[in-house]
Order: structure tokens, then sequence, then C-alpha cells
């Protein structure tokens, strides 16, 4: 018997996305999926396990809400900001709506919709990794989400503040815009939670994956106008959140976690910094891009041989080559700085090899 004939025939046809622990590796030095290196040390302080948890749990909620500049009311919480990917296309698209994106960004906007079985529309970024938004505007029909990402991923760049706007302008009463901002705390003066009064068909994804150091606990949100908020509560799971996530989640973003948090961006982004600056020195290197993120896009002059080389010896970097105009690419997330010096080091030998 196949199985396999009884699924839909999207999911027969759907290519996974390829998250980094997929891709698999054996390594020491993990620098493919923009986690931060170290890990916070939370203890837990609710124990009663044999009660379902609150459907969006009051301390998160309230905690994140103070933290982002916001009201309780304009926050979901949700299983890692990819759920909020698919809240939002489950919510707002008919079977014969469409999504749009703009590649090269992160794969899980098209595998979610791909999933729901709604079509997609990619208008490509431009040469500088910012929005086409002419092109972006002769798409629109049809078009029910549009999703962005900025800082984007993996180019690591803002997107133009400006573009932004014109996109909510052009898409008013059409389509809702997501703004990924999985990685704002790496310039958190850049978001667009300052707009959501100014357009009620925004949406903003965040997480604390990334800066929070909290990838493995999952969990994410959604920042909106309550109304939205209101449509994403109609399809998200009835206890999203296990008790230990929202345990650990509350103290976060509590003072001291938000002190912590900051001490770790802080940390990062002088290796970062750093981390170019050697890069850029490299023989083998011809470009470090710009970013306002936890990890470097950088082109070699032979990315395939690079990327290998330093599989083979556990640096587990993310190639980028096949990804849309990012030929030679590799994607580095910024590690400790024992880490980062372990990159240099492996590139460096290579330069004396043929």
């Amino acid at each position: 018997m196949n199985i396999n004939k009884l699924s839909r025939q999207n999911i027969q046809a759907l290519t996974p996305y390829q998250s980094a622990r997929r891709l698999g590796g054996k390594g020491d030095i993990w620098l493919n999926a923009n986690e931060y290196p170290t890990s916070p040390n939370f203890d837990l302080t609710d124990r009663i396990f044999n009660r379902y948890p609150e459907p969006q749990p009051q301390a998160v909620v309230e905690g994140y809400a103070a933290y982002a500049g916001v009201l309780p009311d304009n926050v979901l919480v949700s299983r890692g900001g990819d759920e909020s990917i698919e809240l939002i296309i489950r919510a707002f698209c008919e079977a014969d709506d469409q999504v749009l994106y703009c590649p090269p960004t992160y794969g899980m906007y098209a595998v979610s919709a791909e999933t729901c079985g709604i079509a997609c529309k990619t208008v490509p970024l431009t040469a500088d990794f910012q929005l086409n938004l002419s092109e972006i505007e002769h798409q629109l029909d049809g078009v029910k989400v549009v999703f962005v990402c900025s800082p984007n991923n993996p180019t690591g760049n803002l997107l133009n503040r400006s573009d932004l706007l014109t996109l909510l302008q052009m898409t008013a009463g059409r389509a809702i815009v997501v703004v990924d901002e999985a990685y704002i705390e790496f310039c958190p003066e850049a978001t667009m939670a300052t707009e959501l009064a100014n357009y009620p068909h925004l949406a903003i994804i965040r997480t604390l994956s990334k800066a929070f150091a909290l990838a493995g606990v999952r969990c994410g949100f959604t920042l909106a106008n309550p109304e939205l908020i209101q449509i994403l509560q109609k399809v998200i799971a009835p206890y999203p959140l296990p008790v230990p996530v929202s345990d650990i989640a509350a103290q976060a973003l509590q003072p001291q976690g938000l002190t912590q948090m900051q001490r770790s961006v802080a940390e990062l982004l002088a290796n970062r910094a750093d981390l170019q600056k050697k890069l850029e020195n490299l023989p083998l290197v011809e470009q470090v891009y710009p970013s306002q993120a936890n990890y470097l896009l950088v082109k070699f002059k032979d990315g395939q041989k690079v990327f290998q080389s330093l599989w083979e010896q556990g640096i587990i970097l993310r190639d980028q080559h096949n990804a849309l105009n990012l030929q030679n690419c590799i994607r580095i997330t910024v590690g400790t700085k024992g880490e980062n010096e372990r990159v240099i080091e492996a590139i460096s030998a290579l330069s004396g090899k043929k």
C-alpha cells in the first residue's frame, strides 16, 4: 500500500523546509541556524503539570507587550515565529488566494503557504536586497498576504523604512503585510511596531529564539491591532505554549532577563564587527555584506569548496549557493570569539591549498 498516494496532492509535491537540524552535520561548531552561541540559565518556577496551560499566558503576554512598547491586546503568543506565519495564512487566505514574498528570504513563507494549499508569487529583491515596489504593485492582484523580512534572512540587511511604508499604503484594504522582525533586537530602532496604530493590516512577527538565546524553548509572537489578533485567536491551537515554555519566557521578559539579553546583544555586535573585519582580509573572500543581524552573508571565490571543507572539519555553516542570486555565498552565524577564530583559521588555511 502506497500511503503517499493518500496524502493531499500538494503535500506529495512539497519539498519540506531544510532546517539546520534537518540538514544534519557532525560538528562541534554550529554556526548555521542563527542561534545565540551560549544559553541563559533559567530554572522552572512553575511545576504544576497536571493542568492545561493558559491559552495565552498572561505573564508572557504582558511582559512582551511592555518590552515591545505595545498593549497586551496587540500581542499573540505562539510556538515560535513559524507558527505565526502559518496562522496568518490559515486565517486570511481562501483556496484561490495567493501569498507574495521576496527572495532571497526565509524559506518558511513558501513552505507554509504550500502546506496550506495556497499559491505563491515571488518578486525578487533588487540587486542591493531591497523591495522592488513597482513590481510588487504590479503583482498584487489575487494576493492576500505579503511577507517581508527586516533584517532580512539570509542577507542581513534592513529593508528601507520608506519602502515598507509605501508597501503598507499600496496594500491597504487589499492584503495583510507581515514584517518578520526575528532579528530586530540587533537593531531595535528599526522596528515597525511604532506603525501599528496607523496600519490595521500590519502584522509583525517576533521571537525569543535569537537575541534572547531561547531557540530551544520555541516561543514567538505576533504584534498587530486587536482586530487582527482576534482573528488569529480563532485558528490558533487551544493551548499553544506548554507550562515550562511560558515559565521560562516570562522570566526572560523580566527586568533581569531583559538586561541579560541586552548585554548578550552588545557582546554579539562586537564579535560581529571583529569577524567581519577579519573575513574581509581573507583572499578567498569576495564580499562581506553589511548586516544588522546576528550573522554575516559572505561571498567567496569558491563558496562550495569553503563550505564543504569547513563542514568536514566540524564547522557547520549555512550554504546559500542555491538561493536566488546568492551563488558562492555562505551565511555564517556569529559565534563566540573562540568559534569565530576557528572559522577564520579554517578559511585562511584553505588559501594555500589548490
